[in-house]
């Protein structure tokens, strides 16, 4: 189908919402008016894609004021607005989320007896309450990682302590490169008036941008690991020496 065939109320029923949720969209500019034959207005397949556009801008967060300056800007590009959309906000990591119980959450942080304990994780961010006593541990490579610090001797405040340390450094590591991504792509893209044809090549730069912060990261902290290793254990090992 490539021509305006579609009455309101079927372009509604395809894109699952009501006829005054698109006449609500279309009185604020989010949706371009229909082709009028006679006294009645048809839609076509550019509305059906701009309704999913919208629903899906409003799922990622945006509000829809947001949506339409968005739509403004993007010049009628509509699947590459979405396109970029859900490649900034997908998830960097890779792991799929676990379902864990209360039970098995207090036995992991040896925290039987004490909330506080579960309550601080959430904030951290390490845990998403889904009701009743179900929860979602976000990183289950981090609840591991917390899982071995234990076995070594380390409690569950330390270990939380060592966490919240880690992700303000995190973020700092963060906004360095989505600053760099700011500047070097974004802002000269949106100076240019962000012209349709490189909308694939502003979602691939960010794209590329996972693996590369990735791969840097965990590269420069090998090194930094290594020279902290080799410092602290010469440190120690000349300290016992003194003491022969």
């Amino acid at each position: 189908m490539t021509e305006a065939t579609l009455t309101i109320d079927e372009l509604a029923r395809q894109a699952g919402m009501t006829v005054r949720n698109v006449s609500a969209h279309q009185s604020r500019g989010l949706l371009p008016p229909p082709e009028v034959r006679g006294r009645t207005g048809y839609y076509g397949p550019a509305h059906v894609a701009r309704l999913e556009l919208i629903r899906t801008l409003q799922d990622e967060g945006f509000n829809l004021e947001a949506i339409r300056r968005l739509i403004e800007r993007a010049d009628g590009t509509d699947e590459e607005l979405l396109r970029f959309t859900q490649a900034a906000h997908a998830p960097f990591a890779d792991e799929a989320p676990e379902v864990l119980g209360l039970d098995e959450l207090r036995g992991r942080f040896g925290a039987q007896g004490r909330p506080e304990l579960l309550e601080r994780a959430i904030g951290l961010g390490l845990f998403r309450p889904l009701g009743g006593d179900r929860f979602e541990e976000v990183s289950p490579r981090l609840g591991r990682a917390g899982q071995e610090l234990t076995a070594l001797g380390v409690d569950a405040d330390e270990a939380l302590d060592v966490v919240e340390r880690l992700r303000e450094h995190a973020d700092a590591v963060s906004a360095l490169f989505v600053e760099l991504f700011l500047a070097h792509v974004w802002r000269p893209f949106d100076a240019a008036g962000r012209p349709p044809e490189r909308w694939p090549e502003v979602r691939e730069a960010l794209e590329r941008l996972r693996p590369l912060a990735g791969d840097a990261l965990l590269a420069v902290f090998g090194l930094a690991m290594t020279d902290a290793v080799d410092r602290a254990f010469g440190a120690a090992l000349a300290e016992g020496d003194k003491t022969v």
